[in-house]
């Protein structure tokens, strides 16, 4: 993997991230099990576009294909993140990431973009079948 660390702080908060992208020997292996044809990790999804961002405070994160919109992205995924997490990915989204290694080591975002918490959360992720079907039988039509 090829990484890149990156601070971000809007002057109160600071959070610790980084990135990586999957290098050409990653891009090349083979499954051991599925389609012996296909590089693993196209068949299970992934693009060159893609990069894991990582939490370095709460060591959590997930793969992202920048470009989308970041909030509806994190909400994909239960993981643990610190108050800039979110600011992070938006700002990261409007960024060229072709090349990781020419993004700024540090990033300092306004009160606007990024208000001041006091603790990282985890986020929800999305309700499971079960989880939907149990909140409209009680009324609540999937919505909390």
């Amino acid at each position: 993997m090829n990484t890149h660390f990156i601070e971000v702080t809007n002057g109160w908060n600071w959070g610790k991230f980084m990135l990586a992208r999957f290098d050409a020997d990653e891009w090349n292996r083979r499954s051991s099990v599925g389609d012996l044809d296909t590089p693993l990790l196209r068949e299970v999804g992934w693009s060159p576009e893609h990069l894991l961002v990582w939490d370095l405070q709460t060591g959590e994160g997930a793969i992202f294909r920048p470009g989308g919109y970041a909030k509806a992205d994190l909400d994909k995924h239960a993981v643990w993140v610190c108050p800039m997490f979110q600011p992070f990915l938006a700002w990261l989204y409007a960024q060229d990431v072709s090349d990781i290694t020419k993004l700024p080591h540090l990033v300092e975002l306004t009160e606007t973009a990024a208000p001041s918490a006091m603790y990282g959360y985890r986020r929800p992720g999305p309700l499971t079948q079960d989880e939907e079907q149990l909140l409209g039988d009680l009324g609540y039509g999937g919505v909390l």
